[in-house]
């Protein structure tokens, strides 16, 4: 009995002890700066390391992991930093220690991929993530999804997203647009159309509304970049015919050439300029367009995105 106590008492301190190097090694990860070095990476202990010492606190260790990783991308990412050298091995270490941790993978691999400020340009460890995720859990569908949708945007390879798609699509209870998604690949990769249908299932489906609103704002950017063509193409046309630009859109509009007044996603009608040329009035409400800037237009480095819902 008495043996049996030592025992409980010894290894209630161990793990007191342990619960307590956590907390010193968390703190210690606070005061990291923005430009850690390769030593300050390898500081983090391995997976294996702190499985060991966790005593089968695994799932309350990756808990305490996602939380870091999730506040640290979430300072650099406020001060638009280019540096997130730490953020794989933190999601790496976190899902090491709790592989069914599925948001860690899905808001993970979309915290690693993006280029800065909007991710920490990762699109590779994002992959690796994603992959690891699907191997420890082949039924969540949005983990192929999410593969697909980072070899899409990011990489533009056609041939894998197909690929990551066409898998998802198998999995039992999957959302039935991958299948068509994975078409689409092979046929219309890179299109507006394709793109549209891609950033219409993200907006659909996701959980968190800081996802929806990027989700928003690339559908409205695609928007835009097919408007701004169609205008300005009905814009040459007109001084094909008349020898001249068009001073207004009113001016098109009694000639038969327009219906309205052409608007923006958010509402707000396009500007035509004296040159035929047609521009958005608000660019900065509009992140991620190719098409309708003033010339030297410079996107703020933080996008602004509007509440999508």
């Amino acid at each position: 009995m008495r043996a049996s106590r030592e025992i409980t008492i010894f290894f209630s301190m161990l793990l007191v002890a342990c619960l307590a190097g956590c907390v010193l090694l968390l703190r210690g990860l606070d005061r990291l700066r923005s430009h850690a070095t390769l030593e300050e990476v390898l500081y983090i202990p391995s997976p294996k390391v702190l499985k060991r010492l966790s005593l089968g606190y695994d799932g309350l260790l990756a808990d305490i992991y996602w939380t870091r990783a999730v506040q640290y991308f979430g300072n650099k990412h406020n001060v638009g930093a280019e540096n997130f050298n730490l953020l794989a091995p933190l999601l790496e270490i976190t899902t090491a220690l709790d592989p069914h941790l599925v948001v860690a993978y899905e808001y993970g691999s979309n915290f690693l991929a993006p280029q800065p400020p909007n991710g920490a340009g990762m699109p590779d460890r994002a992959i690796k993530l994603d992959e690891f995720g699907i191997r420890n859990n082949p039924d969540e569908w949005r983990l192929y999804y999410d593969l697909g949708f980072i070899y899409y945007t990011e990489l533009h390879d056609y041939t894998h997203a197909a690929d990551a798609f066409a898998r998802g699509s198998r999995v039992p209870h999957a959302h039935p647009f991958l299948k068509i998604l994975a078409g689409q690949m092979a046929e219309h990769a890179g299109d507006l159309q394709t793109a549209r249908a891609m950033w219409s299932l993200t907006y659909d489906t996701a959980r968190e509304k800081s996802i929806r609103a990027n989700a928003a704002a690339h559908l409205h950017a695609l928007q835009v970049d097919e408007d701004v063509p169609v205008l300005e193409a009905i814009v040459s046309r007109y001084r094909q015919t008349t020898g001249h630009f068009p001073a207004s859109w009113a001016e098109l509009k009694q000639s038969g050439s327009l219906r309205g007044t052409p608007a923006d996603p958010l509402g707000r009608p396009y500007k035509l300029m004296a040159d035929g040329h047609v521009e958005v009035r608000e660019p900065d409400d509009l992140p991620f367009i190719q098409k309708g800037t003033p010339p030297g237009y410079k996107p703020p480095r933080m996008p602004k995105f509007l509440p999508s819902d």
